[in-house]
């Protein structure tokens, strides 16, 4: 599915020839009402931040094949239709600097029908990308995206294979989803739908990573979950996950207080799936997110289940959330009219706290909600956050996970800002 705008945020990268980099490319949608023949392309004006390129100078791709204008003028067998976009590589030795630019173009199309008359059309647009830099050097950290930060598109504006997509477009190579927000059917997904995923995964060279569950304690009116059911949804998503490839489960247990007390059944519902976990090789980690400190009984609770049981399948999950510097003002869904919830208010939990639970810690849910056109997070300290990490040794999954405003689109563009970000700070 392509995005509305003729500049795809998707594709917008730099160009790498012999090690070294020669320019930039786009992906263009034909802007017109029809697919037309590759001889009526007259070109694309480019320019970015303000300076442009001649169209005379860019090479375009169609289906793999990649012609001069000239050459594309001259063609009889080449189509642009309307669900494929044209790769246009603009020459630029040393490319594009990674982070956010201004792009506007003008493709210029000739009419096949009336050409004297009305003359070439002019489609014209702009939007802000985002270059992001590629893979580093391996250091410990694995970058990839959850399909939460996609929420309003996915299923509206993009597909799955979209955003997967979108996900190995990054470079990045992990994919974290909810279990019963972007499982068709589930919990019981048909084999069709599971040969499907698994075949995406292999096709844009994904690892499944963290595979988000919930135990809805208070789903009853007249009372709450059992212990027995407790464990019945346990054991239901991580068979799921398994199935589906993941290697750790989230389970969100509903709470008991402001501070994300969790319902005290979760306590003996996880220790009677440790087994199970064991034998299915994947790791149960319960999520420390804001509001809920570090330093907290609640945390502290999980790590005394950590001590007690000995168990390898049973770490923690920490969402970047709980680091947040500043209040998140942005009118989040669900609180109209209501001041911020809490975990929108800064905690600012220091660094020290996070290098005393490091190795207890399995996955880490890289939480965001706005970064600028300069990259700069305008809640998260990711200098501080990354360089502990780094210091620390510590190794295993950054999984972005944006929670801002839900304008569509925008969750796409801001996830590739936090990559470009987090690249270059781990560069």
């Amino acid at each position: 599915m392509l995005e509305r705008s003729v500049i795809q945020q998707r594709g917008f990268r730099n160009v790498v020839d012999n090690g070294a980099v020669t320019g930039f490319q786009l992906h263009l949608r034909n802007p017109n009402y029809r697919g037309i023949s590759g001889s009526l392309v007259d070109g694309a004006e480019v320019v970015v931040d303000g300076q442009s390129y001649p169209a005379e100078s860019s090479l375009w791709t169609f289906q793999g094949r990649t012609f001069t204008l000239a050459e594309l003028r001259g063609s009889t067998d080449v189509r642009w239709p309307l669900d494929e976009t044209a790769v246009v590589t603009v020459p630029r030795p040393g490319g594009l600097t990674p982070g956010t630019h201004r792009i506007e173009v003008a493709v210029h199309l000739r009419r096949p029908y009336i050409p004297e008359v009305a003359g070439p059309s002019v489609f014209r647009a702009a939007t802000t990308g985002t270059i992001v830099p590629g893979p580093r050097p391996a250091d410990g950290l694995k970058y990839g995206v959850s399909l939460y930060s996609y929420s309003g598109d996915l299923y509206t504006s993009m597909s799955l294979q979209d955003a997967m997509a979108d996900i190995a477009d990054l470079g990045a190579t992990g994919i974290e989803i909810l279990g019963e927000g972007n499982i068709p059917g589930y919990p019981r997904p048909g084999t069709e739908w599971i040969r499907a995923w698994h075949n995406l995964l292999d096709q844009y060279g994904l690892t499944p990573t963290n595979y988000g569950s919930w135990v809805d304690t208070a789903m009853w009116r007249d009372r709450d979950l059992t212990v027995q059911e407790g464990q019945a949804q346990l054991e239901t998503d991580l068979r799921l996950a398994k199935e589906l490839g993941f290697t750790s489960v989230r389970p969100k247990f509903g709470v008991v207080s402001a501070d994300l007390e969790p319902h005290p059944i979760w306590r003996p519902a996880v220790e009677r799936v440790l087994d199970l976990a064991a034998d299915l090789d994947i790791v149960i980690c319960p999520e420390i997110h804001s509001p809920t400190p570090i330093q907290h009984p609640v945390t502290q609770g999980y790590l005394d289940f950590i001590e007690h049981t000995g168990s390898k399948h049973f770490k923690l999950l920490i969402d970047t959330g709980i680091f947040q510097t500043a209040p998140v003002d942005d009118g989040h869904e669900g609180f109209e009219g209501k001041k911020r919830p809490p975990f929108l208010e800064p905690l600012a939990v220091p660094m020290a706290d996070l290098v005393e639970v490091l190795p207890h810690v399995h996955f880490i849910q890289a939480k965001f909600f706005e970064i600028d056109d300069d990259l700069n997070d305008l809640h998260l300290p990711w200098r501080d956050i990354v360089a502990t990490l780094r210091d620390a040794g510590w190794s295993g999954w950054l999984s972005s996970e944006y929670e801002g405003r839900r304008e569509p689109y925008r969750g796409r563009d801001q996830v590739r800002r936090q990559h470009a970000l987090l690249r270059s700070l781990t560069g």
